[in-house]
């Protein structure tokens, strides 16, 4: 009756120092490959770029 949706984001990798979390999370629509930061200060995404300024995109299929 439900079609159960697929989750848009899925994190890749996740850091925490104790003050501050940095996860690397990759849009499934698209591919794009986000560096996303949460701390005390407050919380910014950006898209992760390889070394010649191009966004990394993900070609894969995820689950």
């Amino acid at each position: 009756m439900f079609e159960k949706r697929k989750k848009r984001f899925h994190v890749l990798e996740e850091e925490n120092d104790g003050s501050v979390i940095i996860r690397v999370i990759v849009d499934t629509r698209t591919g794009v490959h986000y560096i996303m930061t949460a701390g005390a200060g407050g919380s910014s995404i950006t898209p992760l770029l390889d070394s010649s300024g191009n966004a990394v995109i993900d070609t894969r299929p995820f689950s």
